[in-house]
């Protein structure tokens, strides 16, 4: 919708509203008095674009696990037995083929191929080859879509991850949980369309790369479609909470008072984003009523708690962020996306990768699981991956049993379940070293034109134009929807 198209309407919408006494208090206690905490009428789409989804989705709702700093391939998904005989020996020209190395590693006077020391087997009816390291996830290899053949151009970690989270290596661009609140709207006007949680890794050795909320903003669409951060704590959303000895009756005057003044400035300037302003200070009063029972886990059975892991009762751990992003979807929050911190395994790979993997195998299988016995895998889709992959040679001192591995974006793997798509399968195939794609390449691009498909969402018909120009998700270069992932 163009801007100029979308403030009329805006405008109207106000005005209705500002031609009753305190009209934005009377819906907003109409809201929180007129419906159950979990009412079916909330999980209505409400909002989002003319016209959109384009076709029937198959996901509504979506889940995205991001492993920082890229897991590998190599020890997780990407079986490569050949590589034994390999040991310490130089990686071949004719595999590198002059391909662009980080700057850490660069400088090697070798590059001596580092076979992992973690076993693999075969699970579910793909045959699908998984590690050791992750004994969970290899239960439900009939549930998820591995995809071994995931690439991208950034070889760093900033340009990576905003990659493929916003569909552009520079800082600005909305990301993708904002790009479905802005195209589909809202299921539950008492939380946010987009959450974010951050969760903590175990091992302390762990290389922990920065993020920032530059990754779940909403950059040039309006500020509504940002992520709203979910924190561990008594504080569960920063400043939701009223200030000690301001009572409800005095904050919602207060709101009803700062309504009746960005009123005055729409009507004076036509600004689109007071009416956003607006709108969130009325979202967090009625986020002061469901957040807290969002956030109540103490009446989540046993069998959850055990079904997630012993972490599930800890703030913060991504057992904890796994169950929440569960609580969240089935109370209609649109987009959840979770971070989890660590996998930049430079060095000391044979000892840190296990806690990492121990952090999130139970806790996403069992987020598969708990789903799926709710009927709410069908129309959910959950994404699991890093921003890169690992290279097969070892970054530093190799020994039979400690190495490191490097940056890789000629090849990665991650793994996709419900919302749609074929559970069952491995997509894609890398040559022996797990360097080049040989099978059914899937770019970033790639990738992001099928979520969107999923959703309903012709990528190419999915666009706002800023700075003169329609700007999409999957940009414009090519993209296509990777239909043998779909169902």
């Amino acid at each position: 919708m163009h801007p100029s198209d979308e403030t009329v309407l805006l405008q109207t919408r106000r005005q209705l509203l500002g031609q009753g006494a305190r009209g934005f208090g009377a819906l907003a206690l109409a809201a929180l008095l007129g419906r159950d905490a979990r009412g079916a009428a909330r999980l209505e789409s409400k909002g989002g674009l003319p016209g959109l989804p384009h076709f029937p989705p198959k996901a509504r709702r979506a889940i995205y696990l991001h492993m920082v700093g890229a897991p590998p391939q190599i020890e997780l998904f990407d079986y490569k037995p050949q590589m034994a005989e390999w040991f310490d020996k130089d990686l071949p020209d004719s595999i590198r083929q002059g391909q662009r190395l980080t700057t850490m590693t660069s400088g090697q006077s070798r590059f001596p191929i580092a076979p992992s020391v973690f076993k693999f087997q075969q699970h579910g009816q793909s045959g699908a080859w998984i590690s050791e390291l992750l004994p969970y996830t290899a239960r439900m290899a009939d549930d998820i879509a591995i995809i071994r053949s995931m690439h991208t151009e950034a070889i760093n970690h900033e340009p990576a991850i905003t990659f493929i989270q916003t569909g552009n290596m520079i800082a600005g661009r909305p990301c993708i949980g904002s790009w479905i609140a802005y195209g589909l709207g809202s299921m539950n006007q008492d939380l946010p369309t987009f959450v974010v949680m951050n969760a903590s890794h175990t091992h302390p050795r762990a290389n922990v790369q920065a993020i920032s909320a530059r990754l779940w903003s909403a950059g040039f669409l309006s500020a509504q479609y940002a992520g709203v951060a979910l924190r561990s704590g008594a504080d569960p959303v920063l400043y939701i909470n009223n200030p000690d000895g301001v009572p409800v009756a005095m904050r919602r005057r207060m709101l009803d008072a700062l309504g009746e003044l960005n009123q005055i400035q729409h009507e004076r300037l036509g600004d689109p984003e007071t009416q956003v302003r607006v709108a969130q200070y009325e979202m967090a009063f009625r986020m002061q009523a469901s957040v807290p029972e969002l956030t109540d886990l103490t009446k989540e059975p046993e069998s959850i708690y055990e079904m997630y892991g012993p972490d599930a009762r800890k703030p913060g751990t991504f057992a904890y962020s796994a169950l929440m992003a569960r609580r969240l979807i089935e109370r209609g929050v649109r987009f959840v996306q979770i971070y989890h911190r660590g996998w930049d395994v430079h060095g000391n790979l044979p000892e840190v990768l296990p806690s990492q993997c121990k952090d999130v195998d139970q806790p996403c299988w069992a987020l598969v699981q708990d789903l799926k016995q709710r009927g709410l895998l069908e129309d959910t889709l959950v994404v699991w991956g890093g921003e890169f992959g690992r290279t097969i040679y070892s970054q530093g001192k190799l020994t039979p049993t400690d190495y490191g591995r490097d940056h890789h974006p000629r090849c990665f793997s991650l793994w996709l379940a419900g919302g749609g798509v074929k559970g069952g399968i491995v997509y894609g195939e890398t040559d022996d070293f797990s360097y080049n794609i040989v099978n059914q390449p899937v770019h970033v691009r790639d990738f992001q034109a099928t979520l969107l498909h999923l959703f309903g969402i012709q990528h190419e018909k999915f666009s706002y134009k800023y700075q003169g120009l329609d700007q999409r998700l999957t940009g414009v270069e090519p993209a296509h929807v990777v239909k043998g992932l779909l169902a």
